[in-house]
């Protein structure tokens, strides 16, 4: 009798064995996805944290210049500051959208920073820099356009997405080369301008 109890414990306790094997094993990544999402916030506080901190300390350095020059080292703070909160939350969400938002926050805060440069210029040479600016900010941005189409929307929208974004860098493009001709007069200015009108199919 006792012998045949104890081979009925040996064989539930084998049948019950995988079964809580397989529970194991089904709850691990559970696990192993919750701590990663922990730690995917702690890196993205602490991001958030030291891009504050580095803020704080360049504006501090900032406030011993003056004129232009103070306006540029605001703006090249701020772009620092929003580049690095926009690249943590992009790490953190692990998405194409999130991506897509970094790279537009990057291409819009050079921009700031580019525009504020060209106050330092004067006459043509700072209408010629302002344009410039905008061509590159135009180009910086069709990446940020077309992976914001990919991560919403169809190949449709891609597509109309990147043929946007070529048509915007192409005119932006245009406008700044328009601009360096009115520097010139004459026949060299009238020549200028019909080069750049050929070269861009206007």
């Amino acid at each position: 009798m006792m012998k045949k109890w104890l081979t009925a414990a040996v064989c539930s306790m084998m049948v019950a064995a995988p079964a809580g094997f397989a529970l194991a094993q089904t709850t691990a990544p559970a696990t192993t996805a919750g701590t990663a999402a922990t730690g995917a916030r702690a890196d993205y506080d602490a991001a958030v944290k030291q891009a504050d901190a580095d803020y704080k300390a360049a504006s501090a350095k900032c406030d011993g210049m003056k004129d232009n020059a103070k306006d540029v080292c605001k703006a090249e703070a701020k772009r620092d500051r929003d580049v690095a909160k926009a690249q943590a939350e992009a790490r953190r969400d692990g998405t194409q959208k999130s991506m897509a938002k970094a790279e537009k926050t990057k291409a819009d805060r050079d921009y700031d920073v580019a525009k504020e440069m060209c106050d330092d210029k004067t006459g043509n040479d700072k209408d010629v820099c302002k344009k410039d600016a905008k061509a590159a900010h135009e180009k910086a941005l069709t990446a940020a356009k077309v992976d914001k189409a990919a991560a919403t929307g169809s190949r449709s929208d891609v597509a109309e997405a990147r043929a946007d974004a070529k048509k915007d860098t192409m005119d932006a493009a245009y406008k700044a080369d328009k601009e360096r001709c009115d520097a010139m007069s004459g026949d060299s200015k009238d020549k200028c301008q019909a080069d750049v009108k050929a070269k861009y199919g206007k």
